[in-house]
């Protein structure tokens, strides 16, 4: 959590590519503890390994050497907070209204892992709790990301 507070307060930008890359990592390691393991090398290897190298070369590409961001009102840390806050309760309440469906059957918790069949055709489907659609809206949403990170970012 402390990397991702450092990654959106640091004032100059290479450092926040470098703070979300570790948040990145952490997310990883999470997701090794909980014995998911092609989850983990997915984090790493399109994340870690693609997404953070792709905003470290738009870094480069689009600002002054030593520039830094600006300072920010103290309104908008108090409509950051409120966000982080709804956002906490929103997960918080998501969390507890859902009915975990692959639950493994043994009692002892994160014994067994998700067959990889079974994650392909969850990402990949396009029935009932399947994924594809979402899937789609998020690459899109990736790629506006950039365009309007490079738009803002650009020269004048």
């Amino acid at each position: 959590m402390l990397l991702s507070v450092l990654a959106i307060t640091t004032r100059s930008l290479l450092r926040s590519a470098v703070f979300l890359l570790l948040v990145l990592i952490c997310t990883s390691g999470l997701y090794l503890f909980l014995n998911y393991h092609f989850l983990a090398a997915v984090q790493l290897a399109v994340y870690a390994g693609g997404v953070v190298v792709l905003f470290v070369f738009a870094i480069f590409l689009t600002t002054n050497k030593g520039e830094i961001l600006l300072d920010h009102s103290f309104k908008r840390y108090i409509y950051g907070g409120l966000a982080v806050v709804a956002g906490i309760g929103i997960t918080v309440f998501a969390w507890m209204k859902h009915q975990f469906l692959y639950a493994p059957e043994s009692g002892i918790a994160g014994d067994q892992e998700i067959d990889m069949k079974i994650i392909g055709e969850t990402m990949l489907g396009t029935g009932k709790h399947q994924y594809l659609l979402p899937f789609e809206v998020l690459s899109v949403l990736l790629l506006a990301c950039i365009i309007g990170g490079i738009l803002i970012a650009r020269k004048k």
